[in-house]
Order: C-alpha cells, then structure tokens, then sequence
C-alpha cells in the first residue's frame, strides 16, 4: 500500500514539475497608456519574475518601462535588452525607468541579468 502511495505522489509531482517548467503559460498582453502626446508608459512588477511579461508600444511613440523590483534576489537585480544595449541595475523598491527605443516594429526580448527570467516588448 505504502509503495502504491508513494508511486501515485510520484507520478503527481513529476507532473507538476514538468508542467511548472515545460507547459506554456498564459501572459497576457498589456499595452503602455499614454502619459501625453509623446509619452507612453508601461510599469513591471519585478517580484520572482515579470508582471506583466509582454508590454506592447506604438511605433514611433517615446516610451519608457518602469520597473519596480521588490525581489531582493541578486538575479533579478538586473536586466538586459541586448537588441537595445540596455543592461541596467534595478535598484530594490524603487521606480526605475529605461527609456525604449520605438522607431523599429518587432518583437524585443528582455531578461534578468542570468537569463533565467524573460519578457518581451513588441512595437507594432
């Protein structure tokens, strides 16, 4: 009985962990609000990760991504745009704003300073 038990939470939890690490999760998409004719801005929670994950800008439109990191682990202590050159500190329970450079569509991917953790940011 004990060994049948034992296999069931097994199984259970190697489902879990491959779910947790290999199942596609659902982030929805938020678009940055306008702060005036020429601003727009998007703010990220940076706590065990990116909230929201995927932020979309206009084309064309100054922006800037706020991030708020309330993670105190050295990981997400920092974070890389390489198709922008941005690799910036994120100072802990603090606003900081990255400015985002708009005049090319696409998709952007950013991460933390170990590439454990990922967003993106489309420009369309």
């Amino acid at each position: 009985m004990a060994q049948a038990l034992t296999l069931v939470v097994a199984v259970v939890l190697i489902g879990f962990i491959s779910w947790w690490f290999f199942g596609k999760h659902e982030q929805k998409e938020v678009s940055a609000t306008m702060e005036d004719k020429n601003l727009q801005k998007v703010k990220i929670v940076v706590d065990g990760g990116y909230t929201p994950n995927t932020v979309v800008l206009k084309k064309d439109v100054p922006a800037e991504i706020v991030f708020e990191r309330k993670d105190p682990s050295a990981c997400l202590e920092k974070v890389v745009f390489e198709d922008f050159g941005i690799n910036e500190t994120l100072p802990k329970d603090q606003d900081h704003a990255i400015k985002i450079d708009t005049h090319k569509a696409g998709e952007f991917n950013y991460a933390c300073g170990m590439n454990m953790f990922h967003g993106k940011v489309i420009v369309k």
